[in-house]
């Protein structure tokens, strides 16, 4: 037997599950701050179906953003935190995502639904950590361990088309490849196939604390090679500029998501229940 995850630290009135939730928490926080001076590097949100009042809705959610990120790392709050990002941000998943992907598989759509599935995945590993008496008897599917392998599921789905964008963009994905770094192509299929590898890992929970670690890793080390070089050099673009933060924002994701296999050995291969 092994510990399915970690029980939250608390010390006065900051409430600690791990370093990933601290992370994440100060990610959320500096997404609204950043949201809200600047409505299109709201870009987690973004796009913004049309119809919708866009502005409206994106100060809306730089708010929601900043408010939860704080109240994750406010003892007291921490729970109705948890809940409220996790609603958003799944309502979000479910009724601006999930239903373009019955009309079109292109990149933009996709991308755009595995990208919330992420942040989606590491808000429910936070709510089954943080969740009251309350949570676990009112909504006792989405709590305790039921709740965690269902996080985790939907993260292992969601980073698999990663991995299948690196081969449909094969030209595209070795062109951001570091130039100090030799055989940019094969860099391009190794980073691809290992999101692929990582993801179906997580999902059938074989090696699965390993895989959530290593894929964590990856995008932290997008981040730190690709973007922020690109950053500091001063020539970034509003792409550029998006996929930055994005970076930023997925590798906290899946930092938590990592931190919920604390307790589990490295290379443990389990039947999924």
């Amino acid at each position: 037997m092994y510990q399915e995850s970690a029980t939250p630290r608390e010390n006065g009135a900051i409430r600690v599950a791990s370093v990933g939730h601290v992370v994440f928490a100060a990610t959320m926080i500096a997404l609204g701050i950043l949201g809200l001076i600047n409505i299109n590097l709201n870009v987690v949100w973004l796009p913004i179906p049309k119809g919708v009042l866009a502005r409206e809705t994106l100060y809306a959610c730089a708010f929601i953003s900043l408010t939860c990120g704080a109240g994750l790392l406010w003892r007291r709050k921490a729970a109705a935190a948890a809940r409220l990002l996790l609603a958003i941000l799944l309502l979000w998943l479910l009724v601006f995502r999930a239903p373009n992907l019955f009309r079109s598989l292109t990149v933009d759509v996709y991308w755009a639904a595995c990208k919330t599935a992420v942040i989606v995945a590491a808000a429910w590993v936070l709510y089954v950590w943080f969740a009251t008496g309350w949570d676990q008897q009112r909504l006792r599917f989405a709590t305790g361990d039921k709740g965690l392998r269902i996080a985790r599921a939907l993260y292992g789905l969601a980073i698999i088309p990663f991995g299948l964008a690196h081969f449909a963009y094969l030209k595209h994905t070795a062109e951001l490849v570091p130039g100090w770094l030799p055989a940019h192509v094969a860099w391009a299929y190794f980073t691809g196939g290992a999101f692929i590898v990582a993801g179906l890992a997580v999902f059938i929970g074989v090696y699965a604390r390993l895989a959530a670690a290593l894929s964590a890793l990856q995008m932290g080390m997008f981040l730190l090679l690709v973007w922020i070089p690109v950053a500091v050099a001063g020539s970034i673009n509003i792409f550029q500029r998006g996929e930055t933060v994005v970076s930023w924002v997925l590798t906290a994701a899946a930092w938590v998501v990592a931190d919920s296999y604390r307790g589990t050995p490295w290379l443990a291969v389990r039947q999924p229940q």
